[in-house]
This record gives structure tokens, C-alpha cells and sequence, in this order.
């Protein structure tokens, strides 16, 4: 009898157990002359020696059958051990899967643009009203990237820029007072990593959130790294930002002209940088409109309604609420 200790990286080990261990259990009764015994992300296995490789294979091909779709079905199991593929692994498209184990993939035409443009490019901008999935497609990009190790890293910004609220006014340290201004971001991974996951990526610096302020004098390699409401960065930030970026890193730039919160009379830094570094080579501008609003069929009529009444208005040249197109 030998024996030997799996180690579950990379995933929820409870995702993979089970609910009650259920998943376990199956796995026990199709490999009956072997005693499987599990702790927390840690399977030990005792037995016989040609069932205990079948065993080895099976669970790896397990693991990262959770760690792409983070879930797993007994339907799932079977076709695994059977050395047949699952229904989803034959999905095209998809570039990753939520924590329910649906896929996230492009929905329109110009988000499939900033998918290709992701592929081809280094440095993407991609630039539309709310609710075009500019930065929920862009951070299932990053996870995508991460799980297949093409990167070692995701890092998330925003501009800390007061929409009319002020900070002195919230309660709590400086890290309570700016988390509200990243939390669009934490709820796009929450929806893709497993909680305790994410919190463990999160413990190791693997995934980082932070305010733009907070990327000053760092070279950002080996990542995939995304700001997000460029539209309220400065032209002196975005030029800081963007000279963050080292070897082996993708830079995706989002933003909308049309929700620009800049002091009036200063000059948005994505709309000059759009400007200046359009034709490069190595950078891609993809441009969204309400066509590709994903949210509920109002926000593609309120998006149409302001539009209508922002064309009414006499524009000012830069900054403001309402910056010329």
C-alpha cells in the first residue's frame, strides 16, 4: 500500500468537495480500492498503486475543470473519469466563468472588438457610455490571463475623484474613505473568484486595487493592469500611468466622455491621450456605444435621453459635466 498527499492550488477546495463532501464520496465509490481522505486543500490517498495514477490523473483534470468554470457537476465527474469532455469545455468564446459556472463572453459586436484588441495589443482604450461592459469584459480578460498564468498579477485603479461627494466627509481611515471609489471593481471579481479566493489573492498582492495616486513610481510587469473612469484623470496621471508599463504586461484604459468629473477648465487626460496616441502600433481604441449597453433596457434610453439633451447644449471645450465629443 502506498500513499500519497494531492494538493488542491488554485481553487475552493469546497467547490471541488462538494456540498456534505458529495463530490468526494463519488469520487470514493469509483475508486473503491483506495482510501481518500481530505483536509482543507489537502487530499491524502492510500491504496493501490495502478488505481492511485488513474486517481492523480483524474484529480488534476478535476482541479482545473474548477479552476476555469469554478464549479463542477456529478455529470461533470463521470465524463471526467470516463476520459470524455464536459458540455462546457466544448463552449466556444467564453472567456471565463462566474462563480454560478455561466460564462462571461462578449454580447455585442464592439465588445468582441475590444476582445480582439486585447489579443492583438499591448495597450487598449476602451471608451463608451455606462453599462457597455467596458470594465466587467476587461477584468474577466485579467482573470482569464491569471488562471492560464500568462500573467503573474491583475492590478485595478481608478481616479479617486469626488463626483460631487467629498471625502473629509466619510467616515472612517483613508482606506474606508477610498474603497467606495473602487468598489465597482471589487464586485466584477467577486463575481468571477470565489470569495475566499479572492481574499487569499488578494492577502498575496496578486490581485491589487488602488486609487491612480497610489501607482506613482512603480514599474507594473508580468500583469494585467486596468484603469478604470480614465475620462476624470488628469493629463499629467494618465502620462504616469501609462509610462507604468513594464515587460510582459497588457494595459486596458476605460473610460466616458460623457461623465467627466474634472474641475471645470481642466483637461480630461483620456481625451488627449486618445488624441496623441491614436495610430500607434501596439495600441488599440475601441469605441462602444448605447447599442451596447448590457444593463436593463432603461439605461440604453436614459443614455439616449441625456445624449439628446447634452447635443442641446452649448459644450464647453474641455472639462465640465458635458465635454465636446
Amino acid at each position: 500500500m502506498i500513499e500519497k498527499h494531492i494538493v488542491l492550488e488554485d481553487i475552493d477546495p469546497v467547490v471541488f468537495y462538494g456540498v456534505g463532501n458529495a463530490h468526494l464520496q463519488m469520487l470514493r465509490s469509483l475508486f473503491p480500492k483506495l482510501r481518500i481522505l481530505a483536509r482543507d486543500n489537502v487530499i491524502r490517498v492510500l491504496g493501490d498503486d495502478e488505481q492511485m495514477c488513474a486517481f492523480e490523473e483524474v484529480a488534476e483534470k478535476l482541479r482545473r475543470h474548477v479552476l476555469k468554470f469554478n464549479a463542477i457537476a456529478e455529470k461533470d465527474i463521470l465524463n471526467i473519469v470516463k476520459g470524455k469532455s464536459t458540455p462546457e469545455e466544448v463552449a466556444k468564446d467564453v472567456i471565463v466563468y462566474n462563480i454560478s459556472g455561466k460564462p462571461i463572453k462578449s454580447r455585442s459586436e464592439n465588445q468582441q472588438k475590444l476582445v480582439d484588441a486585447y489579443e492583438k495589443d499591448d495597450m487598449v482604450f476602451a471608451v463608451g457610455p455606462a453599462g457597455t461592459g467596458k470594465t466587467y469584459l476587461s477584468i474577466a480578460l485579467a482573470v482569464k490571463a491569471l488562471k492560464e498564468k500568462n500573467v503573474k498579477k491583475i492590478i485595478l485603479s481608478r481616479p479617486a475623484v469626488e463626483a460631487g461627494e467629498k471625502l473629509g466627509f466619510l467616515p472612517g481611515d483613508m482606506k474606508d474613505k477610498i474603497d467606495p471609489y473602487l468598489q465597482p471593481l471589487y464586485d466584477a471579481l467577486e463575481d468571477m473568484i470565489p470569495a475566499v479566493k479572492l481574499q487569499e489573492m488578494m492577502e498575496k498582492h496578486i490581485i491589487q486595487i488602488a486609487p491612480l495616486a497610489f501607482m506613482r513610481g512603480r514599474t507594473l510587469s508580468d500583469a494585467v493592469v486596468i484603469l478604470d473612469e480614465a475620462q476624470n484623470t488628469t493629463s499629467a496621471q494618465l502620462r504616469m500611468f501609462l509610462t507604468r508599463m513594464g515587460w510582459n504586461t497588457k494595459m486596458i484604459v476605460t473610460g466616458d466622455m460623457t461623465q467627466v468629473d474634472l474641475p471645470r477648465g481642466t483637461q480630461s487626460g483620456l481625451r488627449e491621450a486618445l488624441n496623441i496616441l491614436g495610430g500607434i502600433e501596439g495600441i488599440s481604441i475601441v469605441n462602444l456605444t448605447q447599442t451596447d449597453i448590457v444593463r436593463h433596457k432603461l439605461v440604453t434610453k436614459i443614455v439616449k435621453a441625456y445624449e439628446k439633451s447634452d447635443k442641446a447644449k452649448p459644450q464647453p471645450q474641455y472639462g465640465g459635466h458635458t465635454p465636446k465629443e
